[in-house]
């Protein structure tokens, strides 16, 4: 896809016991680019929603009156393990993200896509601790155990926490071009892997030999 100048709306779903740095990593790269990305945070309800590591963070917005938005993103975080249980929750989900341009996730935020359905038919990855559990969700994915992240059209699934950040940079790329993704992790001092194929926890972990 040929970068774009339009600016895109993210919409971020919070839920108790997200992991921060899946949230807040991404968030410090499409924050760079404000006039490109508007960020909105959504939750159960609108107001305080407690991480896995304790501190918390203001949803915008509930997720009954979440707003349509181009990218959704779906942390990890010990909290999806009761997600993936939540039928309420995952048909609001599976509703609400289905008309969005890019569905995103981190971590084992891929096992509640999944769930919802959103990554029948398509290619993903997860977290290569958690990678046994995520990878039972769903009906019709691919799963891939070596991967910092995986771009399958509209969906981008990426590996553990601070891979999100590797990701949003590829969407940044994606949609507006390499020199606003290099100008962006240079601004944080991040140091970009832009391989989607590189991935030693997968070995570490024992998913691939190594």
């Amino acid at each position: 896809m040929d970068a774009v100048d339009e600016s895109s709306r993210i919409g971020i779903v919070l839920f108790d016991g997200f992991e921060l740095l899946d949230v807040f990593g991404p968030v410090e790269i499409f924050g760079q680019l404000p006039d490109r990305f508007r960020i909105d945070l959504i939750g159960q309800a609108a107001g305080p929603v407690t991480s896995a590591q304790g501190p918390r963070v203001v949803a915008d917005h509930a997720y009954d009156d979440a707003p349509p938005c181009d990218i959704v993103l779906v942390p990890g975080g010990i909290g999806t393990r009761r997600l993936v249980a939540d039928e309420a929750f995952l048909r609001w989900l599976g509703d609400w993200a289905s008309g969005a341009g890019y569905v995103t996730s981190v971590c084992t935020g891929s096992g509640v896509l999944a769930a919802a359905g959103l990554l029948d038919g398509f290619r993903a990855t997860s977290n290569k601790r958690a990678f046994g559990w995520a990878s039972t969700q769903g009906h019709d994915v691919e799963w891939v155990p070596q991967a910092r992240w995986v771009e399958d059209r509209s969906r981008w699934t990426s590996s553990g926490v601070s891979a999100g950040m590797d990701m949003a940079l590829a969407l940044v790329e994606r949609l507006h071009g390499e020199a606003a993704a290099l100008e962006a992790a240079d601004a944080v001092e991040y140091d970009w892997h832009r391989d989607p194929s590189w991935d030693p926890f997968a070995t570490k972990n024992g998913l691939v030999l190594g």
